[in-house]
């Protein structure tokens, strides 16, 4: 199974239950404008969790698209497509426990290794990178569910 490293539970199963359908939240918000974070150049989970629950929300990704590129805050509360009301930590390394909070709460923030080209080039298919650590987190993706197929576990992620 994919390593990974620490986890952040957020509101995103709020958002999916309230509107019926899996809202896409705006990366780019994060960027723009979680000052404790550092653009483009990499960030915190806990300080993203923390602007969001500091700022009343995120905006969805349609009303702030990802541009690839620092930018200016244009935040709109209009537009927030989720709240934070508060996180917790899922142990490090312990993957039932992450399978029953995405299960349970939603969709769930982790940090993976993801400095291997068979990451960066990646097109589809169970993700299986022998070579991964679980000592160097470089990336923060989602965590969105989890299966089986063919007898190999995997986890479904949401990736920029």
């Amino acid at each position: 199974m994919l390593g990974f490293f620490y986890h952040g539970i957020f509101g995103g199963k709020a958002a999916y239950e309230e509107k019926g359908k899996l809202v896409s939240l705006s990366d780019q918000n994060l960027i723009d404008c979680s000052k404790e974070n550092d653009g483009c150049n990499g960030g915190d989970v806990n300080s993203a969790l923390e602007y969001i629950i500091k700022n009343g929300g995120i905006d969805t990704d349609s009303s702030y698209p990802y541009t690839s590129k620092n930018g200016t805050c244009h935040f709109d509360k209009a537009n927030i497509g989720a709240t934070c009301t508060g996180y917790l930590n899922v142990p490090d390394g312990d993957e039932e426990a992450l399978k029953q909070a995405v299960a349970t709460v939603g969709p769930i923030s982790v940090i993976i290794d993801a400095c291997h080209n068979t990451f960066i080039n990646y097109k589809s298919g169970i993700f299986d990178e022998p070579k991964c650590r679980t000592d160097i987190p470089s990336h923060a993706v989602i965590v969105i569910g989890y299966g089986t197929e063919n007898g190999k576990d995997y986890w479904l992620v949401k990736n920029r």
